[in-house]
């Protein structure tokens, strides 16, 4: 579809990328270098969100360290520095793209991909208003994830329980890492995924996440506690294996402040006519508005492997109406 605000009769989005939505060449056969090569490299050479934080983890750790024997206790004090820090910076990320694109609509309805506005007055939402509900669970429950991790890494950092691999000298696998963190991150939000939409945790915990169907920056996070620590504890890889303290946080920040993106609900931010950086993901926006689909991310091929991709068309859509008639037929029977 084009960039304006218009919509063709009968489909169901506002607007859409050209459809079918691809997902990673990396793991095609037989292999596909050019286009796997061009995948893997696109988000580092152009202005996206994963360059953005990685410009923040870089500052973070050039300007605002806390120095290394503080770290050695867990007191307080360096514990509030930390989470005020990571408010500060969801308030950046998710709190400008949501004054962007909603508060000030600076692009009106352009490039957004459902029609639909954030909710209020429902009973749905805590305090009756998506924003509100959001933002609540994002600044509690989201925030405290992200701190929880980034404390004990530094703390096991800090006592030499943690493997930290310098810079110099091991540049190829500084580099090694960034292109590895979106593969690592795929898989394992996949797997966790799919866990939390196992009935009863579903009922329990994933239930609250998706609250939102029409999704906005604060939706990213939004998530029971529970929730929150599954989806970010492939953080944990960085206790095991040897990394710069850079890519621990890169690897935070894209967990953390990466869904205020990929939630945003519209798929580019623009001003007049220039398009400054991606925003919203379609792949998991087809997941908030079908649900059994697209758990993972288009940078690994769980989905397609395990048949639960979408790739946006109506026929995809249909196949996984029939997919969830078919499963809510056996669950009936065996009542």
């Amino acid at each position: 579809m084009t960039d304006d605000t218009s919509n063709s009769r009968g489909d169901p989005w506002h607007h859409h990328p050209p459809l079918p939505i691809p997902d990673t060449p990396v793991f095609h056969w037989p292999p596909r270098v050019v286009d796997a090569l061009k995948w893997m490299t696109i988000r580092w050479v152009n202005i996206s969100a994963s360059m953005l934080f990685l410009a923040v983890a870089v500052l973070v750790f050039q300007f605002a360290p806390i120095p290394v024997d503080t770290m050695a206790s867990l007191e307080p004090g360096w514990i509030f520095q930390v989470w005020l820090r990571n408010v500060f910076l969801l308030l950046l990320f998710a709190g400008g793209l949501h004054f962007w694109l909603f508060t000030v609509s600076g692009q009106g309805q352009r490039f957004k991909y459902d029609a639909e506005p954030l909710k209020r007055n429902s009973k749905r939402f805590s305090f009756r208003n998506q924003v509100y509900d959001n933002m609540f669970w994002t600044l509690t429950s989201g925030v405290g994830a992200m701190t929880f991790f980034e404390v004990l890494y530094w703390w096991a950092v800090a006592n030499d329980a943690a493997p930290v691999m310098a810079f110099a000298g091991a540049e190829i696998w500084f580099v090694a890492w960034i292109f590895a963190l979106p593969i690592l991150g795929s898989t394992h939000f996949y797997w966790v995924h799919r866990f939390l939409h196992w009935p009863p945790l579903y009922r329990k915990v994933h239930v609250l996440h998706h609250r939102s169907t029409t999704i906005g920056p604060w939706s990213g996070i939004s998530m029971h506690p529970v929730e929150s620590v599954l989806y970010m504890s492939d953080l944990l890889i960085h206790f095991l294996v040897p990394t710069h303290p850079v890519i621990f946080l890169l690897h935070l920040y894209v967990k953390g402040m990466g869904p205020a993106f990929t939630h945003a609900g519209f798929e580019t931010v623009a001003v007049g006519n220039t398009r400054l950086v991606g925003a919203g993901d379609f792949h998991h926006q087809l997941h908030h508005r079908f649900f059994e689909c697209n758990y993972g991310t288009a940078d690994t091929p769980w989905d397609r492997w395990f048949g639960s991709f979408h790739d946006g068309t109506e026929a995809a859509s249909e196949r996984i109406r029939q997919r969830v008639r078919e499963r809510t037929l056996k669950n009936q029977r065996t009542v």
